[in-house]
């Protein structure tokens, strides 16, 4: 799963696995327990450069792993290799979402360093810029997230998936 922070990639992510029988992971977790500190801390100490590389690192890694659904940080697509291995080992799900969204569902949560600025909103507005041709290069579908719940949008994974799973057979 791909998307901006704030999307639901976590939310939508556990669900989906829940209902496919799949462990679900999420990559910024994943960093979180691996270097025992919390991403912004990471940020801190490393950069947003020393972030992405263990971020790069960890998605290749997990990427090998058959039957999960992965929920990537908001940033993993802007590493080249990152977007290659996710489109050449899974099935990439972009969750798409407004601003406006994203900006309510973050707005408290103090745990999303890229949105410690005076203008949170520009902040989102440049992420999306830089980023959703990205996403739209890796994805396989495209998921409106203003228009779907998450359990909607689950659903209509679901039924995209099997009718990938059709043709290919």
């Amino acid at each position: 799963m791909v998307g901006l922070m704030g999307s639901g990639k976590t939310t939508i992510g556990r669900a989906l696995a829940r209902r496919l029988g799949r462990r679900f992971i999420d990559s910024d977790h994943e960093i979180e327990h691996r270097t025992g500190v919390r991403i912004p801390v990471i940020f801190e100490m490393e950069g947003e450069e020393g972030f992405r590389k263990r971020e790069a690192s960890v998605i290749e890694e997990l990427s090998q792993h058959a039957g999960i659904v992965l929920a990537t940080g908001g940033g993993a697509i802007l590493d080249s290799g990152t977007r290659k291995v996710l489109m050449s080992t899974g099935w990439v799900i972009y969750l798409d979402v407004p601003t406006h969204v994203l900006l309510d569902r973050t707005r408290h949560d103090t745990n999303r360093p890229l949105l410690q600025v005076a203008d949170p909103r520009a902040k989102l507005d440049g992420l999306r810029e830089q980023r959703d041709a990205l996403y739209r290069e890796v994805a396989d579908i495209i998921i409106d997230g203003a228009r779907n719940n998450s359990q909607a949008a689950v659903g209509r994974i679901l039924r995209e998936w099997e009718k990938q799973c059709a043709h290919s057979t």
